[in-house]
C-alpha cells in the first residue's frame, strides 16, 4: 500500500483533520505544530521538529539530468526522496521507480494522483498531497485507496466437500462494510485463495454483520495488501487484510477485532488451472463462496460441477511472500 501524506504547511488544521480521518499516513507541517497534530490525533508529522526530519529522514531532490537520477538512487538507500521536474516528466520517475524504492512525489489532482501511482505499474512509494480543498483532499485519498490493485479472479470447478472434525475457526471483523459479491481470500495454499463472502446477506438464522468475514480456520492464509498472504490466526486489529469483489477490484480493510472459536469444518476440494486445490472453512449455512456470477453460494449447498471464483498463483511463500521455488503444497 503506497503512504499517502498530505502538505498543511502553511498550517492548516482542517487539512490535518481530514489527512486523519481519511487514513493518510503523515502530515507535512511547519516548525513546532507536532504538538497541534497530536492533539488532534495520531500520525506521522513531517517538520523540522516532527516524527520526520527535513535533512535527515526526508529530502527534496529536483531531476535536471541523469546525474541527479543517480544522487537520488544512492539518497533512496537510506531517506525517502521527494523528486521534483522542471516540467514533470513521466520519464525520470519511470527511471526511479525501476531502479529503487523510497521515491514520493507531490501531487495536485486526481489524475496527477493516478499517474504516479501507476507508474510502470508499480507507482512511486508515496504521494503527497498539495491539495488545499479538503473535500477535494478526500477524494483523493479515497480514490487511490479504493483502486490501488486489481486482481484476476479465476473459476475453480468444485470435486468434493465433505465434513471434517471440529478445528478453530477465525472470524474477521473488518472497519468496513462490504456489499454483495464481496469479500477476502483465503485458502489451503498460496496456490488458491478462494473469495470467501462477507456476512452481508439477509438470513433466517442470524443478523447481517456485512463488516465480518468468517474466514476459515486458523492455518489458512489470508491476502492482504501488496500482494502479501497472512496467517488468519496471527492477526490482530490493526492490521489490515484485502478486500475483494467479483470483478477483482480491491481495497484494504482494516481488522477491528478477530474471534477465534471452536466450530465443526468443512473440506471444499476444487480443480482450476493449477490442478487440485482446497480450502476448509465452517459447516454451517451462512459461510458462503462467490460464483463466477457474482452471487454467493451457501457452503452447504455446493456440489461438485460447480464453479467458485478464486485468485491464483504458482505456489511458493516465504512469510507471506511470493517467491519461486520448489515447492509442494497439498
Amino acid at each position: 500500500m503506497k503512504e499517502i501524506w498530505v502538505k498543511a504547511d502553511p498550517w492548516n488544521k482542517e487539512l490535518v483533520t481530514t489527512a486523519l480521518e481519511a487514513g493518510a499516513e503523515a502530515v507535512i507541517v511547519p516548525k513546532g505544530k507536532t504538538k497541534d497534530v497530536k492533539e488532534l490525533g495520531l500520525i506521522t508529522t513531517v517538520a523540522e521538529d516532527g516524527d520526520l526530519k527535513w535533512g535527515q529522514d526526508i529530502v527534496y531532490v529536483e531531476v535536471k539530468s541523469t546525474a541527479d537520477e543517480k544522487n537520488i538512487i544512492d539518497l533512496s538507500r537510506q531517506k525517502k526522496v521527494i523528486v521534483k521536474t522542471d516540467d514533470w516528466t513521466i520519464i525520470p520517475l519511470e527511471n526511479l521507480v525501476a531502479q529503487t524504492g523510497n521515491i514520493f512525489v507531490e501531487v495536485a489532482d486526481i489524475e496527477g494522483a493516478r499517474t504516479s501511482a501507476g507508474i510502470l505499474e508499480k507507482g512511486v512509494d508515496g504521494l503527497i498531497i498539495t491539495e488545499t480543498d479538503p473535500i477535494k483532499v478526500r477524494q483523493i485519498i479515497n480514490e487511490i485507496r479504493s483502486g490501488e490493485q486489481s486482481m484476476e479472479l479465476t473459476a475453480l470447478k468444485i470435486l468434493n466437500i465433505r465434513p471434517l472434525g471440529m478445528g478453530d475457526r477465525v472470524c474477521i471483523d473488518t472497519c468496513t462494510m462490504m456489499g454483495i459479491g464481496e469479500g477476502c481470500l483465503v485458502g489451503n495454499s498460496s496456490q488458491a485463495l478462494f473469495l470467501v463472502h462477507a456476512e452481508s446477506i439477509e438470513n433466517p438464522y442470524v443478523a447481517p454483520r456485512p463488516f465480518r468475514v468468517n474466514a476459515g480456520p486458523v492455518h489458512a492464509y489470508v491476502m492482504a495488501p501488496g500482494g502479501k498472504t497472512r496467517y488468519l490466526s496471527e492477526l490482530t486489529a490493526g492490521d489490515q487484510v484485502t478486500r475483494v469483489n467479483a470483478k477483482g477490484k480491491t481495497m484494504a480493510l482494516v481488522v477491528g477485532r478477530v474471534k477465534i472459536e471452536r466450530r465443526p469444518l468443512l473440506l471444499v476440494e476444487a480443480t482450476g488451472p493449477n490442478g487440485q486445490v482446497s480450502t476448509i472453512l465452517q459447516n454451517a449455512e451462512t459461510i458462503r463462496l462467490v460464483g463466477t456470477n457474482g452471487e454467493a453460494i451457501s457452503v452447504v449447498k455446493l456440489k461438485p460441477g460447480d464453479e467458485v471464483l478464486a485468485y491464483v498463483e504458482e505456489a511458493g511463500r516465504h512469510f507471506g511472500h511470493k517467491i519461486k521455488e520448489t515447492i509442494m503444497e497439498r
